[in-house]
């Protein structure tokens, strides 16, 4: 247990000090480490669930240190975050997490600090986490649910409000709560390229609930499968999966329809449209604003026939002749706030100054997006996010129609188009289907 937990240490520093992304780092710690199965899937909840819930740590330290816990030193911080996680939300005895706790503390900061650390377990593993909500985040008001489900209270307003336009008033605890459990490891069995039922006998998993293209594992590494390997499939969230379908299946494809991708790294979604396009005899530019990016983009796409995907290193905002492309995703940069099951840090990250800029240069993609639509062309305009400001009020200033956008889904889902809710775009929830809270409008250019 004390190489698992000083692995998860190496992860949540990295994240909380350097900038490091989770899901990209802890990977290759385990791999450095040795570390497989349990012991692999001990870390990935101890450092993920540290840094989902640090809010309600930083909370509950702060009564038992009594100090504000941004003035402890970022060791012994992120040290009893791990504690915390430990002691009130993972099956390990109140003294284990308090004894590796101070015995972390004392390598990285010497004795006095092993002190405190000390002082402060004790106070922590005193109460039970259902004793420490109640003291700590009492009542049902806003700051008590950031609190209670360590989200920042922007934040909680922010998926509050998304729920309240969706007709889901009634839902965000809900929606918190799906935030703050693991996600499962979906893949995407790349049309033409890989058959699902074997990549899902290979994975040992099951096909998932609403993409044909998905398969859920049920435990082990996706690198480890050859599909994944060679790039017929890849992790993706079945969400996306979803969206980026939808504008393939919105209307039969014609041969030599060309489409675009306008803010395509890391490429997952270029991929299965590449693939989708390459089945219709259609091509695909894919275009990424940072190079180390199209680096990623061209790797995603390195199964599909080469003749289909062209990927371009450019300005979204700027790039392409007029009216050029029959379909075309916009998958825009947003705040990410879909996605916070998978992306523990991304919370913490976010400020609410962020939505002013995001929503400046959303509004700039798209109007070029506009632009280059050929008459007749489909737009979907796509975020991960369900916050108003990025998502329905974007779309509210377009010049383009919006058409029915549960119409495509269902074609993708082989569900009704009501199940998608009352239209005309479609917002999926973590809460409700399970996958990233994903937004998609599809849009259309008159025809001439």
């Amino acid at each position: 247990m004390s190489r698992a937990r000083d692995v998860a240490y190496d992860c949540v520093m990295a994240v909380s000090t350097e900038g490091a992304y989770a899901n990209l780092l802890l990977p290759t710690l385990l791999e450095r480490a040795g570390l497989d199965g349990r012991d692999a899937g001990f870390v990935t909840e101890l450092a993920y669930g540290a840094l989902r819930m640090r809010g309600l740590y930083d909370a509950i330290i702060a009564h038992a240190a009594r100090r504000d816990p941004q003035d402890l030193d970022a060791e012994l911080r992120v040290a009893l975050w791990l504690g915390c996680h430990q002691a009130l939300a993972m099956r390990v005895p109140a003294h284990a997490a308090v004894n590796e706790t101070v015995d972390q503390v004392r390598r990285e900061r010497g004795a006095g600090a092993a002190k405190l650390a000390n002082a402060v377990m004790r106070r922590v593993t005193e109460r039970g986490a259902d004793a420490w909500l109640s003291l700590v985040a009492p009542g049902d008001t806003p700051a008590s649910r950031a609190v209670r489900h360590s989200h920042p209270e922007w934040v909680v307003e922010e998926l509050t409000r998304a729920l309240v336009a969706d007709g889901r008033a009634a839902e965000t605890v809900a929606l918190l709560e799906a935030d703050n459990s693991p996600a499962r490891v979906t893949l995407v069995a790349r049309p033409g390229l890989v058959d699902r039922d074997a990549l899902a006998h290979d994975a040992g998993g099951e096909t998932g609930e609403y993409s044909p293209w998905s398969v859920v594992m049920a435990g082990g590494r996706p690198g480890d499968l050859p599909a994944v390997a060679d790039g017929t499939a890849a992790v993706q969230d079945e969400g996306s999966q979803i969206v980026a379908g939808a504008l393939a299946l919105a209307q039969p494809v014609e041969p030599g329809e060309r489409w675009l991708d306008l803010c395509a790294g890391p490429g997952g979604k270029s991929a299965l449209l590449g693939a989708l396009a390459a089945e219709g005899a259609a091509t695909l530019d894919a275009v990424e604003l940072h190079p180390h990016r199209a680096d990623l983009v061209r790797r995603s796409v390195r199964a599909v026939p080469e003749e289909v995907v062209t990927v371009h290193t450019a300005d979204g905002t700027a790039w392409g002749e007029s009216e050029a492309y029959d379909r075309i995703v916009l998958d825009a940069p947003c705040t990410g706030l879909g996605a916070l099951r998978r992306r523990p840090e991304a919370r913490w990250r976010r400020h609410p100054e962020d939505l002013e800029d995001l929503v400046g240069l959303q509004r700039r993609l798209l109007a070029n997006a506009e632009r280059l639509l050929a008459p007749g062309g489909l737009l979907a305009y796509i975020t991960c996010s369900p916050v108003v400001a990025e998502t329905r009020e974007i779309v509210a200033g377009s010049s383009l129609r919006q058409l029915d956008a549960r119409e495509a889904v269902a074609a993708v889902t082989g569900t009704p188009a009501r199940f998608w809710g009352p239209g005309p775009h479609v917002q999926l929830w973590t809460h409700v289907h399970g996958t990233d809270s994903m937004f998609l409008a599809l849009l259309e250019k008159p025809a001439v």
